[in-house]
């Protein structure tokens, strides 16, 4: 590599400068001032973020809009810029209930992209906000989800259970409670848990597996056997949609027609179940 010290044909402009000083030019205004001490040298973000707190009135910024960004981001698996956008929503967010979801959200992605740490992070901030209100009940079962992929067994049991004594209607955690008793060897107590999801709306394959694995954990071989030929006959059902919907797509591009939209598509909150009838008892 050629030392080229001393070559540049670009020299520095030796005018006489100012002779007052400018508040406009000043490197370190008040306003973004930064404690390097509390500054990770390597957070990209620190910059950006003291400039948005600070530049962007947030009256100007619509947290609920940068929530639904977020959440059609999600829709199509754009999770990294997903987390971004929650982020921001959460940031600007002037209300707790925006703010906590999300969190939630922001949490739900980094669990899609396996960064673990750092939705247990997102989670937990949510969850900081409030924690009985009607979304603490998602970051908590998915807080444990996040924590058991990280290796914190322990922790995401009482997470699981945390969920349910929020929201005793969320199938959610009465699933994610069930996964994590049984993982433990408590088969009797994994089934109590798994029958108040399914009485609250949440059949599907992946429940039906799960009861079916439990029942064999307990000695019910007839019941599992039975319960599993279901789950096997619910999923083959749904492969079978999705291979219509995409026949019918490809015959419809084929002609030159455009797909129609979908209208059948909700988005919802990570993990929430869907909403059951008012008549159901827990055991």
């Amino acid at each position: 590599m050629t030392d080229r010290e001393g070559e540049r044909d670009h020299p520095f402009s030796e005018g006489e400068g100012f002779d007052d000083a400018y508040d406009e030019f000043d490197l370190d205004p008040p306003e973004l001032g930064v404690d390097p001490a509390k500054v990770d040298p390597v957070d990209s973000r620190v910059v950006t973020d003291t400039l948005d707190r600070h530049s962007v009135d947030s009256d100007e910024v619509d947290a609920s809009e940068l929530l639904d960004v977020g959440l059609n981001y999600m829709q199509i698996n754009r999770f990294e810029q997903a987390t971004e956008a929650f982020e921001r929503a959460a940031r600007f967010a002037e209300d707790d209930r925006i703010e906590q979801e999300a969190w939630t959200n922001k949490g739900v992605a980094h669990a899609e992209l396996e960064e673990y740490d750092e939705a247990i992070g997102a989670y937990r901030e949510g969850l900081s906000i409030e924690e009985e209100s009607e979304h603490a009940a998602t970051a908590e079962t998915n807080l444990a989800y996040a924590l058991w992929e990280f290796g914190e067994t322990a922790q995401a049991l009482e997470h699981a259970e945390r969920a349910v004594e929020i929201d005793e209607r969320f199938a959610e955690g009465w699933y994610n409670r069930a996964f994590f008793l049984s993982e433990r060897g408590l088969s009797e107590d994994a089934l109590h848990c798994i029958d108040n999801a399914i009485r609250l709306g949440m059949r599907n394959s992946r429940v039906l597996e799960e009861k079916a694995e439990i029942l064999e954990e307990l000695g019910e071989y007839d019941e599992a056997e039975e319960i599993a030929e279901e789950a096997n006959e619910m999923r083959e059902r749904a492969e079978q949609r999705v291979m219509e919907e995409r026949e019918e797509m490809t015959g419809q591009q084929a002609g030159g027609r455009r797909p129609p939209e979908r209208d059948d598509v909700e988005v919802t909150d990570p993990g929430r179940a869907p909403e059951a009838d008012d008549e159901w008892q827990l055991e």
